[in-house]
């Protein structure tokens, strides 16, 4: 290959090893930069939202700028005490002792993003690296071109381009990526591409960090508030036309309250994006033509109740509601990364569980429920990447809860302290004093010794 990865790899190795990345100081100012980069650039980067997404002003503000500033304020507020030693207690054995877990960083770190938001996904988790003291590489999507354009020109402008470094480019970038060696690798997006990368990791044994995505699950009981539910399922689903890894992919609701809730899910979708969403200004677009064509096909699993309108030229799909959907169709087979949502019916909470259990651990759950019982079934006998109860997404919006996902959904857990503390080594240390130095630790162990051990091990 003919690109210049590896040069830029070798040389943020250098700079890392030269201790540069390491003070406090140094990570403040790169985190500081990142904010006013986004502060005096919001206009670029909005604009680029809106070319690769159709994303809403509003929209691509709170959920890829003002998430990503007020993440790394977080960050750089609590700087000090999460990089302090920790003191933890010595045994007897080990006396006299002192023994601590010191936060060291990894290395060079490689952080790949994705396109559906890719502000949000790729700044959040390079900022915890530059946090934990690391070098970086960073990887945008190509897919959303414009996106990573404006990040390109942006990012050496703002940042310290010796330890941190961004690299556009397709399959053939990202390839090279992955051939160099990293001490820890971040990727968000399909588990198809999970798989790729773990399996580059292992020829280094680079740890990774793989944030997929999965069918995330609504479950609404007959106890829950009806209208306050469709009001924020509609919202979690159709936000960034469904292009969210833990939008609700599909609801499971009680049969006796099947009609009502979508009564109000209809009623929810006209007062978000008028009688038209077409011409609303806060709905979204779908990302490319394969994208496009592969929800369209997904509309054909089932009957649409609400919405299943498509226009081929805007990549436009309506915010569309698909019931008698067979479980085995491809619109519950596959994620569906969209604005389509099919509604099954249950008849209790049971068969709801038992659905969920027996398919692959979702990256998010969601259940609506004013029954707490019901509540708690739900989260006792499931298992998921993250759980919001009577809402959905909020759970990652709350940066002293890590985010991440379960088996096929991912692994690894990001955000606050969490996500600083996935590119650091707890290196403990114990250390001893040289004033007493007790001959019972030592040869020849006699029987009195032996008697002591027993008594005190």
């Amino acid at each position: 290959m003919t690109t210049t990865v590896t040069p830029i790899a070798d040389s943020l190795r250098a700079t890392y090893r030269s201790g540069a990345t390491r003070p406090l100081a140094w990570r403040r100012r790169q985190l500081e930069q990142m904010i006013r980069m986004l502060d005096e650039n919001e206009a670029e980067l909005l604009a680029a939202l809106r070319t690769d997404l159709g994303k809403p002003t509003v929209e691509g503000f709170i959920t890829d700028l003002a998430f990503v500033t007020g993440e790394i304020k977080g960050m750089i507020k609590n700087l000090e005490k999460w990089n302090q030693p920790q003191r933890v207690s010595s045994p007897i054995v080990t006396q006299p002792a002192r023994s601590q877990l010191r936060p060291e960083p990894l290395g060079v770190v490689l952080v790949i993003a994705p396109w559906n938001y890719p502000v949000q996904l790729l700044l959040v988790p390079v900022a915890s690296a530059i946090a934990a003291g690391n070098a970086v590489v960073m990887k945008p999507s190509e897919v959303s071109a414009a996106t990573s354009q404006a990040l390109g020109r942006l990012v050496p402008r703002y940042l310290d381009s010796s330890a941190i470094a961004l690299v556009e480019g397709g399959v053939e970038e990202t390839t090279e990526l992955l051939e160099q060696r990293f001490d820890h690798i971040f990727y968000t997006g399909n588990g198809t591409v999970g798989r790729i990368v773990m399996a580059a990791a292992v020829k280094h044994l680079t740890p990774v960090t793989l944030e997929l995505g999965g069918k995330s699950p609504v479950i609404i009981d007959r106890s829950a508030n009806l209208k306050v539910t469709a009001r924020r399922v509609a919202w979690g689903k159709w936000l960034n036309a469904g292009q969210t890894c833990v939008a609700p992919d599909y609801v499971l609701v009680d049969e006796s309250v099947k009609d009502e809730f979508l009564g109000h899910l209809s009623a929810a979708i006209t007062e978000f994006y008028g009688a038209d969403p077409h011409a609303s200004k806060d709905y979204g677009r779908i990302i490319t033509d394969r994208h496009f064509d592969r929800l369209v096909h997904l509309m054909n699993s089932g009957q649409p109740v609400i919405g299943g309108v498509s226009e081929a030229t805007e990549r436009y799909i309506s915010p569309t509601v698909i019931t008698d959907v067979a479980t085995d169709s491809p619109v519950m087979s596959e994620e569906i990364f969209g604005p389509i949502l099919p509604v099954l019916t249950i008849t209790s909470i049971d068969e709801a569980i038992n659905f969920i259990t027996e398919r692959d651990h979702p990256l998010a759950l969601y259940v609506f429920a004013e029954d707490k019982q019901v509540v708690e079934q739900v989260l006792e006998r499931t298992t998921s990447g993250g759980v919001t109860v009577n809402g959905t997404l909020l759970h990652l919006t709350n940066p002293n809860l890590p985010f991440g996902g379960i088996g096929e959904s991912g692994m690894g857990g990001y955000h606050g302290e969490s996500g600083v503390r996935l590119f650091q080594h707890m290196k403990p240390v114990l250390t001893r004093g040289t004033a007493m130095d007790p001959s019972i630790a030592y040869p020849p162990y006699t029987d009195r010794k032996a008697k002591i051990f027993r008594r005190i091990l």
